[in-house]
Formats: structure tokens, C-alpha cells, sequence
């Protein structure tokens, strides 16, 4: 009678383990290095129009860096069919040019960034002898075909860089590609909870960004006229364009199309509370659809002054600031059958990475030693925690 056997250096990586599976080496890493590389998590908004700068504004995680380069409405985008459907990936994160810019000046440019913490890339043994190549596996889609940039960036160390290639075969069509990357024996990342590594895409620039010619594959010092050299994708050049990806994931070592490790899919939960480590969306009164969502209990130590606590889900990255939406009549306490209305509030010194502590923003009248209940009062009112990178 033959017994059942499961291998554990595979089990821990979230995926079952098949008869008919090969792997080259276990995963050292039990969570995919990326966060939220399925577009599954999308706190701030589902879809943004007239983005012409820098920031997240959709799915978590995914930075716009956007400066001078036309005018673009980024999405959530579901999926129904397709390559990246059928394998598993039901949203993406998708970028539409809303105003051209067929003419860039020299400095203007236009990427999707992903940032790491220090101590999150540390199994990459960069800057030591044993330092690790990177495998940087995704799904695209684009109305364009040609090639695109991508710019491995070292934010401890001069910003030294390293960059790669790909190429859309096929409009309109979802294809996988797999990028690998140098192993850097020069310069450690700092083993903390700050920005140490940076990907970006690029997908449109001006000359100082790629009049240089590139060691694709090969880590040198910062030169940014080779981040985006040879690039043809150039969304910012019509407003017919658009450019999705899915699927993102970053594996230590080198791997090719036969050899790279599944998708570490996770649970939603797992991934949003992954993501909450950088931003965390509590409450607004058009997600709830309700008058009067509650923030936070209050106490009162006089009768001008609030504070309220708020338990974070999970500990953020550094104490958060606060994100909220401001004007006439915006908040309110509620205390004794009566309100004392606010049109700000603030996030105070006494926060920590795991407590938010809020107080008013502008005057009210409260009854010192009383407790009181602090709600939006708008239909535009949201309270919300950032601690990105």
C-alpha cells in the first residue's frame, strides 16, 4: 500500500502542489513579493479621470508617475475573457489616454511605478556575493504594438539602475512576458521600512530619458537617458491608446516560460490586508450609501475639544496621515441629541503605526467629560489612512 507524501517546500508557497509539477528551486519567499498583483484590491476608487500627475489613484500599490505628458483616466479593468482571464486574473489595471501629448518635451515622462520596502527585497542578497537575479513575470495588453521599458531602480545606493525590454506582439491581445535582471554584487539595501526598490514601466518619455543606450540586463549607476531606450510604445501619443497589465509577479533567480513558478494567488482578505499596510479606506458616507456613517467614539476633555480613536486593521508602514475630504458642515460629533459640526478634522501627534487619533479640525461645542459620536455628514465625507512608500 503506498502512502500519500506532500512536499512542504512547495506546499507553503499557497499553491497545491501537482504529481505533473516541476519546480527548479522551492520559493524562499511563503507571500509573492508583489502586493496586489492581480488588481484585485482598489481602496481609493475603481476609476479616476484626468490624471496628470504623480500618485495612487485606483488599485493599491500602483503609483502613476505622470509629469507633463498628456491627460489619462486609469481603471480598474475586469476581465471576462482573454489570456490573463482564463488564467486566472479577473481585473487589471488599465491606462487610457484621454489628451495626447504627441510631442513631449525633453523632462516630461510617463510610467507605472511599484515600490518595495528595504526589508522586503532582502532575499535578493543584493550588494553580497551571493546577490540573486530578479524574474519579473506579467500580463499586457495594449491597442499598440512595440517595445517597452522597464527600469529596475536601487534607491539606497546612488540609485543605481538596471533595464529590460519586452515586446507587444499583438494588438489588443493579452501576452505574457518574463523580464530577467542582473544579480548586483555592489551596494546592500538598507533592511528597513523605507523605499529601496522601485519597478517601472515605462510607456512614454521625452529625450532626457532616452537618448542614452541601456545594458539591458546588466545593474549601473543612475543614468536616466537610458531608463527608456528603444522605447516605441509611446501612449501619450494619441487618445486611441491604452495599456493594461495583470499578473505581476517577482521571483528570485532566473526563470524562463517553462521553468517560472505559478502565481501566488491569494485570498482577497489576505491581499487587502497586505495592501492596508500602505493605505487603509475607513469609512465614506457614498461607499456606505448611508447619512451619518460613523468614524469613531469620542470623549471630550472640554467643552471646545475632541479626541477619537481609531483601531487600524493591521500595522501601517509608518503612522499614517490623513486622508479626507473637507467643506462646510463635512463632519460631526453627535452628542446628547445634538451636533457640533466640523468642517475638517485632524490626525494628532499621539498616533501610532497601529492607533489613529483624530481630533477637530475647526471650533465646536461639546460638554466637557462627555462621550459623543463622530460621523460624516456630507455625501462626499471619507476618512482614510496613507502610510505609502
Amino acid at each position: 500500500m503506498a502512502f500519500a507524501t506532500i512536499d512542504l517546500t512547495k506546499g507553503i508557497t499557497g499553491v497545491l502542489p501537482s504529481a505533473n509539477a516541476t519546480y527548479s528551486t522551492p520559493r524562499p519567499n511563503a507571500q509573492p513579493l508583489i502586493i496586489n498583483g492581480d488588481m484585485a484590491v482598489a481602496q481609493r476608487d475603481t476609476s479616476v479621470t484626468g490624471i496628470t500627475g504623480n500618485g495612487v489613484t485606483t488599485l493599491d500599490r500602483m503609483y502613476n508617475a505622470i509629469s507633463g505628458i498628456g491627460t489619462y483616466t486609469v481603471a480598474q479593468e475586469a476581465q471576462t475573457s482573454g489570456n490573463a482571464f482564463v488564467n486566472g486574473f479577473a481585473n487589471a489595471y488599465r491606462l487610457d489616454c484621454t489628451t495626447a501629448d504627441a510631442s513631449p518635451a525633453a523632462a516630461d515622462y510617463l510610467y507605472l511605478q511599484y515600490n518595495f520596502e528595504g526589508q522586503d527585497v532582502q532575499v535578493f542578497k543584493k550588494g553580497t556575493a551571493n546577490a540573486q537575479k530578479y524574474t519579473l513575470a506579467f500580463w499586457v495588453k495594449s491597442n499598440k504594438t512595440g517595445t517597452g521599458n522597464i527600469q529596475l531602480k536601487d534607491k539606497d545606493n546612488s540609485n543605481r539602475q538596471c533595464t529590460q525590454s519586452y515586446t507587444i506582439s499583438s494588438a489588443n491581445t493579452w501576452e505574457h512576458k518574463i523580464c530577467v535582471f542582473g544579480a548586483d554584487t555592489t551596494g546592500a539595501m538598507d533592511d528597513d521600512n523605507a523605499k529601496s526598490l522601485q519597478i517601472n514601466w515605462w510607456l512614454g518619455s521625452g529625450t532626457n530619458y532616452s537618448s542614452g543606450t541601456a545594458n539591458h540586463g546588466t545593474w549601473e549607476a543612475q543614468d536616466n537617458t537610458k531608463v527608456n531606450d528603444g522605447g516605441t510604445l509611446n501612449i501619450n501619443d494619441n487618445t486611441a491608446n491604452d495599456w493594461s497589465i495583470t499578473g505581476i509577479q517577482l521571483e528570485v533567480g532566473e526563470y524562463t516560460s517553462s521553468t517560472l513558478p505559478p502565481f501566488q494567488h491569494e485570498s482577497f482578505g489576505e491581499n487587502l490586508a497586505r495592501c492596508q499596510r500602505y493605505y487603509y479606506f475607513h469609512v465614506s458616507e457614498a461607499v456606505n450609501n448611508d447619512y451619518d456613517t460613523t468614524i469613531c467614539l469620542t470623549s471630550h476633555y472640554n467643552n471646545s475639544s475632541m479626541k477619537g480613536y481609531v483601531s487600524l486593521p493591521t500595522r501601517m508602514r509608518v503612522t499614517p496621515t490623513l486622508n479626507q475630504n473637507t467643506g462646510s458642515n463635512m463632519y460631526r460629533v453627535y452628542e446628547a441629541n445634538s451636533n457640533a459640526t466640523m468642517t475638517s478634522l485632524n490626525i494628532t501627534n499621539e498616533s501610532t503605526f497601529n492607533t489613529a487619533v483624530l481630533n477637530h479640525g475647526s471650533s465646536i461645542s461639546v460638554t466637557q467629560g462627555s462621550c459623543g459620536n463622530l460621523q460624516t455628514m456630507d455625501g462626499t465625507a471619507f476618512v482614510a489612512f496613507d502610510a505609502e512608500l
